[in-house]
């Protein structure tokens, strides 16, 4: 099962976070959530049993 992990403002953040994780070996997917106005959000999602590891090389990472 996949979980999200992290939300991003704009398709060109999530695609940098994304490609970041997936230099680190993780298996990631962006998923589109909702506009509103100009903003698009998207999710960054990862299995659930990398949850957690991600998380902590998100905040290595500098990126939360």
């Amino acid at each position: 099962m996949w979980t999200t992990i992290y939300l991003a403002m704009g398709l060109e953040r999530a695609t940098r976070v994304a490609e970041r994780l997936e230099a680190e070996g993780f298996m990631v997917k962006k998923q589109f959530l909702w506009a509103e106005g100009d903003t698009e959000v998207y999710g960054i999602l990862t299995p659930e049993f990398e949850a957690d590891e991600v998380q902590v090389v998100l905040f290595d990472l500098d990126i939360v």
